[in-house]
């Protein structure tokens, strides 16, 4: 995009998969643009590719054969005669060399110019970019020499607590916090892996950690006509493992003094670079209110509805007419801020173990809905979320005229929506946005690493014995329970126990049918609670419960039930019949802790080892897991290879005590 001279662009294909590519290709819609959906094996039944005028096969699941192919990518734009390409958000989005390929090959690439992502994405080189124009930085280590030694040295000038960071990419790859010297071996070992699995780049920085700081961003915008704005800024504070899951415009710590000053550098800095369509501009803002630039995304952000929110602007119709050699819309005072928007990263996760990664079928779906509350996301019924792509699902945002109007919006619209078929984070983004910190604003980017600690979900009485009926009924109504199970529903007043299992427990129940039809008395805890079934379906049953009438949403597969209560989904499992298997801790059966692909097995039978030494490495939607030895012993077993696909709780090694 070297040329001011205009052009229209007609056929946009998009280089990416789930929410944003939707987003992307609703608004090329809306602008009489047709559009060309890309997918691996493991997405065609996805949702955006069912969207898009057109749909292209990549190749196999994983993305070096898909959705990382950059030459599947340019055989598909010329196939179906694109002559742009909008590369969304992460994969191949801040790849210089992909935009730099789009142009060689005639089509319009809609992001910056290959040699600005070049720039921006290497911290290093964009830190002395920026500083050379005046930009202050946080204080650090930028040098070209990798070596230990000369890492070691300048850790110790920069000072502890200190952020080890890749130099290229982002989304929390690659870093790690080192608060005292002997952590330092171990986290440049372990950032320079993930940076070179992640980016293809093992390069490092060192940066000061600047205590109780906030995160936060300006969005910035550049034409080809030398013009740059800002859209005011986003506070990206509530994280965890650098990862950011809500985010806010505008911040609550800014005024508009200090936007007005931070606005001014971020367009400095994107000026130095000659920016051109969307970017970040991300700062940390330190208690005193100095703010430091960390760095520079060359892309649409995660977090952008809620400045099209507090705007409203639609910023991916800019990037498109921007594309074709359009000037900026609109001045710099002529952006105004109305009212206050928040956003909730909606995660296939396990906040209980970790926030470890969860594969699985979405079983049962309901999005909320309202004027002022706006989902993003790439879900069906039935959608295979896989464990080979970012484990993002969905984005719930909700605007107010004041930022607790939004605050209340969010939380409802949270309550109301329903992804049972996996684990998410869903009770945990709640957790936070009911804190009283969140509700103050005072959120950092340490407080949620530092003081929220998720549990297993709890069932209460009324959640098991919704639990154990509407497993009762199910089996009655599909005529497939086993011979005691019938006589069971066919004996009026005889009670028969069910056991369920849950990630926080086992509840041991009873279950006994009354006389009037859907009508069962459960005991649970020692005491019978009243139970009827009013209405029975395959993803949701009304029940009247103490007297109370109220809908349950709820998915089955196999023995498991999920069902949405009070307290959120909670995962069951009927093992009445079944004997369950634990595994205890000094077992030394070393298991898959998530479904993803195994890239180590460091061991090999006979080899002696220590507790806590590495026996197997998991990857899965983009989290390195280790699995270590919990016994000093033996390996006895090894049952998994470099390039396996694994299934959660599959024994990887075994270790003979010893």
């Amino acid at each position: 995009m070297s040329s001011a001279t205009p052009r229209r662009i007609s056929k946009i294909l998009v280089a990416n998969r789930g929410e944003i590519a939707l987003r992307v290709m609703r608004t090329a819609r809306a602008l009489g643009r047709r559009t060309v959906a890309v997918y691996s094996a493991a997405d065609a039944h996805a949702p955006h590719v069912a969207f898009a005028d057109e749909a292209v096969l990549l190749g196999a699941a994983e993305l070096s054969a898909s959705y990382l192919n950059v030459d599947a990518l340019l055989a598909a734009a010329l196939r179906t005669g694109a002559d742009a390409v909008h590369p969304g958000y992460g994969l191949l989005s801040e790849n210089a060399a992909f935009a730099r390929a789009c142009l060689a090959a005639g089509l319009t690439f809609i992001g910056p110019r290959p040699e600005t992502i070049e720039l921006m994405g290497d911290k290093r080189r964009a830190r002395v970019a920026v500083q050379e124009a005046g930009v202050l930085c946080v204080p650090g280590y930028d040098g070209e020499a990798q070596d230990d030694a000369t890492l070691t040295r300048e850790a110790a000038r920069v000072g502890f607590p200190l952020m080890v960071k890749a130099r290229a990419g982002g989304g929390g790859r690659g870093m790690r916090r080192v608060n005292v010297t002997n952590e330092l071996p171990e986290a440049l070992t372990r950032a320079r892996s993930e940076a070179q699995k992640a980016f293809g780049d093992d390069g490092l920085i060192l940066e000061r950690v600047i205590e109780d700081a906030r995160h936060v961003e300006l969005q910035v915008f550049g034409d080809e006509h030398g013009h740059v704005l800002h859209l005011g800024e986003r506070d990206c504070s509530a994280q965890r493992r650098f990862q950011k899951i809500i985010e806010e415009a505008p911040s609550p710590a800014v005024d508009a003094a200090l936007r007005a000053r931070m606005g001014e550098v971020a367009v400095l800095a994107a000026s130095c670079a000659g920016y051109i369509g969307a970017g970040t501009v991300e700062f940390l803002l330190a208690v005193d209110r100095s703010f430091y630039f960390l760095e520079m995304n060359t892309r649409l952000q995660v977090e952008h509805p809620v400045t099209e929110l507090v705007t409203g602007l639609d910023l991916v119709a800019w990037q498109i007419q921007i594309a074709e050699g359009a000037e900026l819309p609109m001045r710099q005072d002529e952006v105004q801020l109305t009212g206050h928007a928040i956003e909730a990263r909606l995660y296939a996760e396990d906040p209980a173990r970790g926030f470890l990664p969860g594969a699985g079928t979405v079983r049962c779906l309901r999005v909320p809905e309202g004027p002022l509350v706006r989902v993003d996301h790439g879900l069906t019924e039935g959608l295979v979320v896989s464990p080979y792509y970012d484990p993002l699902l969905a984005k719930v945002v909700a605007h107010g005229a004041t930022r607790e109007q939004a605050r209340g919006r969010l939380l409802q619209a949270l309550s109301e929506l329903r992804v049972l078929g996996l684990p998410t984070n869903q009770a945990f983004l709640c957790s936070v946005l009911a804190d009283e910190r969140f509700e103050r604003g005072e959120l950092t980017t340490s407080t949620i690493e530092r003081s929220f600690q998720p549990t297993a979900l709890t069932p209460g009485r009324e959640t098991l014995g919704v639990a154990a009926v509407i497993s009762v009924v199910r089996a009655q109504a599909a005529q497939c329970g086993s011979r005691e199970l019938l006589g069971f529903v066919n004996s009026v007043g005889v009670a028969w126990p069910i056991t369920l299992e849950h990630d926080s427990g086992v509840a041991v129940l009873s279950v006994a049918p009354e006389r009037e039809a859907g009508a069962f008395r459960v005991e649970v805890q020692g005491e019978w609670l009243q139970v009827r079934c009013l209405s029975h379906a395959p993803d949701a049953s009304v029940l009247m419960v103490a007297g109370v009438q109220r809908r349950f949403e709820h998915a089955f597969e196999g023995t498991q039930l999920w069902l949405h209560g009070h307290e959120g989904a909670i995962r069951f499992r009927d093992v009445t019949h079944s004997e369950r298997v634990a595994v205890e801790q000094g077992s030394g059966r070393a298991i898959a802790p998530m479904d993803g692909a195994v890239i180590d097995v460091p061991v090999q039978v006979g080899q002696t080892v220590v507790r806590g030494d590495t026996l197997a490495v998991v990857s899965a939607m983009k989290l390195e897991l280790r699995v270590c030895a919990d016994v000093d012993g033996v390996v006895a077993e090894v049952h998994a290879a470099r390039g396996d696909q694994v299934k959660a709780r599959k024994l990887l090694v075994a270790v003979r005590p010893g």
